[in-house]
């Protein structure tokens, strides 16, 4: 294991911990002290690994058997390259397998296996799940050469985080599915990854508005919010991201006693895989505009001064509506529900459109399942998607499954007046109104891009199809002209 720091020592003693041996090797002294203690405590085990400390890149290849396997977890980037090299220098030979496990773009992947073709199996497994994933449990997403993967499947199936015959998280050391698979030609995994965390930047930001909502307009307190949070969480809400938001807003401030939510800073960071999503989106062509509209709002955010300022400047008439509490949160809890499957379809659509231009032939289901447990995103209705692809693999998009049509006809009028009462208070939903906006405009037979169409062909020619010819025919109008005359192009 290259790179002990959080993520790498992680799973270094996850490995370890199965039983696997490992050395590890990073350049800071602290990072390699600090995981040899760990993993030593777990060495008096006679059924875990063993772990040692290579001094340099040399000892570290001499400590392994062929084919060796040796994991990167280092920054994203040119360092991946750089530490690739050195092992290459250093020993490195043709049949060794090197695994990239950080956060690195697909397309860095695709050209990695291009570059070291004939050098070295290079192979890529995205880890989701964050210090306490890698450790006891994440969700793996690995792609590349098919002969380094039957190397590498016994350690990653062992590792990974499991899920029992109903798609409940149990120990990862129980016998039980493993959230990891092989999931296509070098990158796919990456860009597998990537999409997960777009899909959890909108998730994230959903259930924030719903925080935001409940204190502007319904006026719960934190710490009821998140007692509401753990009552929904019981329901088709469960997830991860659900438990930790309910526990983040019971907890008070140890300095001032007040809810600890009220003390931090509303500026929110990022990393940019979110970013990256919302990029390749439009580049696909692949409506994602929930996420996309989830990384807006942190960059929204981030101008704290702007926001202020702005508060105290533009005139904001609002109109408070008394409705009844309960019913209130009933609809919410709808909105939720429909904007986080909104997200998910959007996801899961923008998959379906890389994997047809890639030839990767993505498997959904698969997909699915890995995200069950381990990683951020894990939620109970991914149990549901993962049969919905299972029954129907072919699934021309996620909203159109049976079992999902019969949950939006039953919230989606929630759905529009929790959104339609934000709007009226004056509260920002962004990627709420942003997945019902989406879902309008997908279940609108008739959109007013006829007139979007003839507005470029009367600035730019730019032609357009009618609805009385084959819509491969292209036309054209003189619309100065006296005469008006149509050209056929």
């Amino acid at each position: 294991m290259v790179g002990l720091g959080v993520m790498g020592k992680s799973l270094a003693l996850n490995l370890v911990d199965h039983g696997f041996s490992v050395v590890g090797f990073d350049l800071s002294q602290s990072h390699c002290l600090r995981a040899d203690k760990e993993a030593q405590e777990l060495s008096i085990n006679p059924n875990k690994g063993q772990f040692k400390i290579a001094q340099n890149f040399k000892d570290l290849l001499s400590c392994l058997v062929t084919p060796r396997v040796i994991a990167l977890s280092v920054p994203a980037g040119e360092i991946v390259d750089q530490v690739i090299e050195q092992l290459l220098q250093n020993g490195l030979e043709a049949q060794d397998i090197v695994i990239d496990t950080g956060n690195s773009l697909w397309t860095d992947s695709e050209r990695r296996e291009e570059v070291f073709a004939g050098r070295l199996r290079f192979f890529s497994t995205a880890v989701s799940g964050g210090e306490q994933g890698a450790r006891h449990g994440p969700s793996l997403m690995a792609s590349g050469d098919p002969v380094a993967w039957k190397h590498v499947e016994p350690m990653w199936t062992a590792i990974a985080a499991k899920v029992d015959a109903n798609g409940l998280s149990i120990d990862s050391h129980q016998s039980g599915e493993a959230c990891a698979a092989y999931l296509g030609p070098a990158g796919a995994g990456h860009y597998v990854k990537m999409v997960h965390n777009g899909i959890e930047y909108a998730d994230m930001q959903i259930i924030c508005e719903a925080y935001q909502y409940m204190r502007q307009v319904l006026q719960i307190s934190a710490t009821e919010i998140g007692e509401v949070f753990t009552v929904w969480n019981q329901g088709v809400l469960n997830s991860y991201l659900m438990e930790i938001s309910a526990d983040i807003l019971k907890q008070h401030d140890p300095r001032t006693g007040n809810s600890l939510v009220d003390m931090i800073l509303d500026v929110a960071e990022q990393k940019g895989t979110g970013l990256w999503t919302a990029v390749n989106a439009l580049q696909m062509g692949s409506p994602a505009t929930t996420i996309a509209h989830a990384v807006f709002a942190r960059a929204l955010s981030a101008n704290k001064g702007r926001r202020v300022k702005a508060s105290s400047l533009l005139p904001s008439v609002k109109q408070t509506c008394l409705e009844d509490k309960t019913q209130a949160l009933k609809a919410l809890e709808d909105g939720l529900y429909c904007a986080k499957l909104v997200t998910y379809a959007q996801g899961f659509d923008l998959l379906k459109s890389k994997s047809e231009l890639e030839g990767w032939q993505l498997n959904f289901s698969d997909i699915a399942k890995i995200w069950r447990s381990g990683c951020i995103i894990r939620a109970a209705f991914l149990q549901n998607i993962s049969a919905v692809y299972e029954q129907n693999s072919e699934l021309e998009h996620l909203l159109f499954a049976e079992d999902f049509i019969e949950q939006l006809s039953k919230r989606v009028l929630g759905w529009r007046t929790c959104s339609a009462q934000a709007i009226l208070s004056g509260v920002a939903m962004p990627a709420m109104t942003s997945a019902l906006n989406y879902y309008d405009a997908l279940s609108s037979s008739q959109s007013p891009a006829n007139l979007l169409q003839a507005q470029r062909d009367y600035f730019g020619a730019h032609t357009y199809a009618r609805v009385d010819e084959p819509s491969m025919d292209k036309f054209h109008l003189l619309w100065e002209s006296e005469t008006r005359l149509e050209i056929k192009r």
